[in-house]
């Protein structure tokens, strides 16, 4: 389906990437007698591992906060945290002027977006999807509904991605923990202010950014939010295929998509921080969210044959159109109070709530070949959200070079929803337009200890419970889920001595993944085409959680002008792993009072599963190896991931959406004498092949996206930067081959993408 060449020729171009790196770091030693400031810092670290430095490196709040004013500022908190962590600051978030944060993960080691180019996707790490990257807004749990693709990057201060888990955050973090900080406490008095325009097939989408800070008395506070309209247009086409046992055509199918869609917004992210005469200090962050999307879709069928399949309910339609509105509202308090003792020790407090609120409606017209109207299909849903949570963090240093901490976490949520779905003026499933009530409620304790065996070597223990319940009712049916996991959490570095600052980490770990609630508890979605290709939808309160032991290996080599070449290897062996079944069921229709067969899609627990992956990352200044060479810098990863699931047949049973291998390549050039810099990215994922079930291939086809920008300083207050991203808007492809004992299906679907340039003026007041 899917040329291969090309495949081959790419990984060829990324090893040779990797061979240039190498054998410049085997031909290249870092001077002796020069040190930079990362290195003069780490030397002072080591001489006073028992003194206030490491204390207070050790002793910050809940998701280890620090001011970023630049890349070595960056990688000098990666290689001094024992824990592997790679952090993203500001300029890497402003590099390539994006429109939102999932086309700014894409570019980070190890991490993948999953769906069409420019249209976003699950966030994933280590090319795992579905709950296992976990995702933290400002070290919590992010709110049920967000998507990373709604934030914008003015709103972020920088990007944390922590590899193996820590006690301190959730460990449903299998594949890793993305944590987004929020814009933080300015330190200068300017007021920034972005004005940006996107275009997209002759749409323009403007935002408009702005920053305030500023400070009164012992109150500092930055004020920061953004206002943004997007208009985009899809279209797509779905080629089907099916046979009967004997090899015949039964259908043959074409159905065209399109789509176009209008979606306005507002973020607010204000920051407030008071430090009292005692030295305590409070921060207060709320963050404000809404968004409205308004959109219309056309569906043309075009059925050269067709031959009814009895388990089909429902008439098939020529043509189908819909219109749709939904709008979304989050609102998300965090707060932390700091007190300090005598000795060094600390009490961090957090406390946080939010509120979301989740309302679509569609109506969807459905007509026969003859253009006679057969459905009209009505669907409102409305969804609540609420939390509230609070924590806490004891951080106290002991005996030579220990330093322990310990704390709780406390989080409660609610979920109030209803949907009434309307078939030709009849409900069509029997819990339409009751209420769904849920309650979930996580408790976690804690307790760790970072400490110095010697100047060379630093570890980390942890150990954490968590516990998680979830009742709901629906349809006036109670439901109950309880499950509870010990997670215990062991990290060393080792510098060689010797080397420079080259280091050795090693991970031992244990994390799990918790069904979402819309696996637990869901309302049933209905298929208009109810069948075994395209079944109902709906939850299960039996599901147990998915348990993971995991080692982690890497080698770090720092060099001399903030950059790093670095090999990571991972291995995840997974327990009760999570997969959805179709099976057939009798359900009560509504529209005729008898009981008729649906095939039914639910989650559930079918075995053992491990994945194992190396990552490979290059990251310099060309200068470093050629010191008359053009300011060029290099940014450069890879990854290769492996995976089998034990109750599927192979080959090529894969942990579902885990691609084979991830690569991505980008340079900034700066010409001497203007003040101009240039850049760009390529991103690659190859198509890939998931058996998902042992009747059932996933197919997902080649995605290369290209992203260029150029960026030019009039002056330190006024910048403006021009960007195109997904240049080559190639079509994203996927598919799906059902080969069963009643019949065999193929399902070829063709998106296409399109080309974003954005210009951007960036102003300092």
């Amino acid at each position: 389906m899917y040329p291969k060449f090309r495949l081959r020729t790419l990984t060829l171009a990324v090893a040779s990437v990797f061979s240039v790196t190498t054998f410049a770091y085997a031909q290249t030693t870092p001077p002796e007698t020069v040190k930079s400031t990362e290195e003069n810092s780490q030397d002072a670290k080591a001489k006073a591992r028992t003194g206030d430095k490491k204390t207070e490196a050790a002793s910050k709040d809940n998701i280890q906060k620090v001011t970023i004013s630049g890349g070595r500022t960056d990688q000098a908190e990666r290689r001094q945290s024992t824990a592997a962590k790679i952090i993203f600051g500001r300029e890497e978030l402003d590099r390539n002027g994006d429109s939102n944060l999932g086309e700014v993960l894409k570019r980070l080691p190890g991490v993948t977006v999953g769906g069409r180019p420019g249209r976003g996707g699950d966030i994933r790490m280590r090319g795992m999807g579905n709950g296992y990257t976990q995702i933290l807004l400002n070290g919590e749990r992010a709110p049920r509904g967000f998507s990373m693709d709604s934030l914008t990057p003015d709103q972020v201060e920088r990007i944390e991605i922590i590899r193996g888990t820590v006690a301190e955050y959730s460990t449903q973090a299998i594949a890793g923990t993305i944590n987004i900080v929020l814009r933080e406490e300015y330190k200068q008095k300017d007021i920034d202010l972005k004005l940006s325009m996107g275009y997209e097939q002759g749409r323009l989408a403007p935002n408009v950014s702005l920053t305030v800070p500023g400070e009164m008395g012992s109150l500092s506070y930055a004020l920061s939010g953004s206002v943004f309209q997007n208009r985009q247009h899809d279209d797509g086409s779905t080629f089907t295929n099916e046979k009967n046992p004997a090899g015949n055509d039964t259908l043959i199918q074409n159905q065209y998509d399109q789509t176009n869609r209008k979606t306005t917004g507002i973020h607010l992210t204000p920051r407030f921080n008071y430090k009292f005469e005692n030295g305590d200090t409070l921060m207060v962050q709320p963050f404000l969210m809404n968004s409205r999307s308004d959109s219309n879709n056309r569906s043309d069928v075009n059925a050269t044959l067709r031959t009814q399949d009895p388990s089909i309910t429902t008439e098939p339609f020529a043509l189908a159109t819909s219109a749709s509105h939904a709008e979304t509202t989050f609102l998300r308090g965090f707060g932390n109070w700091q007190h300090k003792f005598e000795g060094n020790s600390k009490l961090n407090i957090k406390f946080g709530g939010g509120l979301g609120k989740m309302d679509s409606n569609s109506l969807r017209y459905q007509f026969d070949k003859d253009g006679k109207q057969i459905d009209v299909i009505s669907d409102v849903n409305n969804t609540k959200d609420s939390s509230i949570n609070t924590g806490g963090k004891f951080t106290m240093p002991y005996g030579e070079g220990h330093t322990l901490a310990a704390g709780w976490d406390l989080e409660m949520g609610k979920r109030s929803q209803t949907r009434i779905s309307i078939d030709n003026g009849k409900p069509q499933f029997a819990e339409s337009g009751d209420n769904l009530d849920a309650n979930t409620r996580r408790l976690a304790v804690f307790a760790q200890d970072e400490f110095d065996i010697n100047p060379q070597f630093s570890a980390y223990a942890g150990l954490r419970w968590e516990g998680i319940r979830t009742s709901s009712t629906v349809g006036g049916n109670a439901i109950e889920n309880t499950s509870s996991v010990w997670s215990p959490v062991l990290h060393g570095v080792w510098r060689i001595p010797g080397a420079g600052k080259d280091q050795i980490r090693a991970s031992l770990t244990q994390s799990y993944r918790a069904p979402a609630l819309n696996d637990l508890i869901a309302v049933t979605s209905i298929s208009n085409q109810n069948s075994f290709y395209r079944p109902d939808r709906t939850g299960n309160p039996f599901l147990k959680p998915e348990l993971s032991k995991g080692i982690d290996l890497a080698f770090e080599h720092y060099l001399t002008r903030a950059g790093i070449i670095s090999a990571n290897f991972f291995v995840r062996d997974i327990n009760n792993l999570i997969r959805r079944s179709t099976d057939p069921v009798q359900v009560l229709d509504l529209v005729d009072g008898l009981y008729k067969t649906r095939q039914i899609s639910k989650p559930v627990n079918i075995g053992h599963a491990t994945t194992k992956g190396i990552e490979l990352e290059a990251k310099f200044q060309l200068q470093e190896f050629f010191p008359d060479g053009p300011a060029i810098d290099v940014r450069s990863n890879y990854s290769h991931f492996w995976s089998t699931v034990d109750d599927i047949k192979g080959p090529n049973n894969r942990l579902d959406q885990q691609p084979t291998q991830t690569a991505n390549f980008g340079l900034d050039y700066r010409p001497a004498g203007i003040p101009l810099t240039v850049g760009g990215n390529i991103n690659w994922t190859p198509a890939y092949e998931i058996q998902s079930s042992n009747v059932q291939i996933n197919q997902t086809g080649i995605k290369r996206q290209v992203d260029l920008y150029g960026l030019w300083k009039f002056n330190p207050n006024l910048q403006v930067r021009l960007s195109a991203n997904n240049l080559r808007a190639n079509d994203y492809q996927s598919g799906s081959i059902v080969n069963s004992d009643t019949l065999d299906r193929i399902d070829y679907n063709t998106s296409k993408t399109y080309t974003t340039w954005t210009l951007r003026v960036e102003m300092k007041l």
